[in-house]
């Protein structure tokens, strides 16, 4: 009888994930790179152009430190930064910028590196809650609505996680009724973990990995879900239901390098993408195994996801703090450039009807063509001084972007 019961609210609890996820709105921005980690916005209607004063501010709002980027559900868009002492999530009303609630937990934390001590990762919802993990490894669980707590771990003491240059920085994976985490205790065979939704506990680990500042992401290829988790020093491929191994693939290398773009799948293939002399590669993936196709500079992106539209890549080329990049169109297959743009500032990408919103770290938005054919800008504006690292999200014609100290959301939507 116990038995039956618990099998029942199993049921319960999946049905309710996959009516929630059903429901979500289609101008949603959930999680890092928005609903499908790709950096594309589906259903959006942008301007075709900017006004020489910018686009029209709707809002924006004072925060702390923090380089994590929004989310968006339905009318609330929520920011984790770092207030005093503590990271702390934000809602706040996605249309007027007005504070719903905040919910901070307490941190210590210093990175071995560089002066950033707020949260770095961008937080995932999912069926009205929010899933954050946080510079220092506590990784939260909180109430969409009304910011309650719901469960915490403490993944760097429970799986002696070594906190890398920067802290914790790879946003969580919703996957079926788990919550997989780039934890990196590769001691303790935890480079990668999954928590049960919930109430956070651990249904398995894998691989002996550090982590990087990649994000997971999930596809099914050829009838097989993989798990693909670019890790410190590999591309590795999981079952997401059980953590078992299917393949690995060497990529970066050691000192100081970071691995932080996403994998991009293309149908059965892989792009992968680092800057450090890393550059490129390109990879076929099979049910248990993965053959590299080229290696190439191609495209060296420091930690910017590049764009895939119409078979074209659009990605960021070079490094921030080795000055001006380039932003380039290629194909994917047989490595032929379409065109080179230099002069810009790096930055991260969105696209949106037909449109790619390049986001500069000094502030600057550009939006420029997504066309194979030539480079071409359709406008800019200044949207924040200082320094815009952090991915900006699209929803429903709302472009949010941070800086050191200030959230901004503006309009790019067209008018009907």
């Amino acid at each position: 009888m116990p038995v039956g019961r618990i099998g029942v609210a199993t049921w319960c609890w999946a049905a309710m994930l996959l009516f929630a996820a059903s429901i979500s709105s289609a101008g949603d921005w959930p999680q890092i790179l928005g609903p499908e980690r790709s950096g594309i916005a589906t259903g959006e209607k942008l301007v075709d152009t900017l006004p020489a004063s910018g686009p029209k501010k709707l809002w924006e709002a004072r925060i702390g430190s923090g380089a994590a980027g929004i989310v968006v559900s339905g009318d609330t868009a929520v920011l984790f930064h770092r207030l005093r002492n503590e990271d702390t999530l934000a809602a706040y009303d996605a249309t007027s910028g007005q504070p719903k609630w905040s919910r901070g937990f307490s941190t210590d934390f210093q990175p071995q590196v560089g002066g950033e001590d707020g949260p770095l990762a961008a937080p995932t919802i999912h069926a009205d809650r929010i899933y954050a993990l946080a510079a220092n490894g506590g990784l939260y669980c909180v109430n969409l609505k009304t910011g309650e707590p719901i469960w915490q771990r403490k993944t760097q003491e429970d799986f002696h996680a070594p906190a890398g240059y920067f802290g914790f920085g790879s946003s969580p994976l919703v996957e079926a009724n788990k919550l997989i985490v780039n934890v990196g205790g590769d001691k303790d065979t935890a480079g990668v973990v999954a928590f049960d939704l919930r109430d956070g506990t651990t249904q398995w680990k894998s691989v002996r990995d550090q982590a990087s500042y990649s994000s997971p992401v999930a596809a099914t290829i050829g009838g097989t879900r993989h798990l693909f988790c670019l890790a410190r020093l590999n591309l590795v491929s999981l079952d997401p239901e059980d953590g078992t191994e299917r393949f690995r693939v060497p990529f970066g290398q050691r000192g100081p390098t970071v691995n932080a773009a996403i994998p991009i799948v293309i149908k059965n293939q892989i792009l992968l993408t680092a800057s450090y002399g890393i550059g490129a590669e390109f990879l076929t993936v099979n049910d248990q195994s993965a053959d590299i196709v080229w290696k190439d500079e191609v495209l060296s992106s420091q930690y910017t996801t590049p764009i895939l539209h119409e078979g074209a890549v659009y990605g960021i080329d070079g490094r921030a703090d080795l000055g001006e990049v380039a932003l380039k169109c290629f194909d994917p297959i047989s490595r032929k450039v379409y065109w080179t743009e230099p002069g810009f500032r790096y930055a991260t990408l969105v696209a949106a009807d037909g449109k790619l919103l390049v986001m500069q770290t000094n502030g600057e938005l550009k939006i420029v063509a997504l066309s194979k054919s030539a480079y071409r800008e359709l406008g800019s504006a200044t949207l924040l001084p200082g320094t815009t690292r952090a991915l900006p999200a699209l929803s429903n014609g709302r472009f949010y972007v941070r800086n050191e100290n200030t959230l901004k959301c503006v309009s790019l939507g067209r008018a009907e």
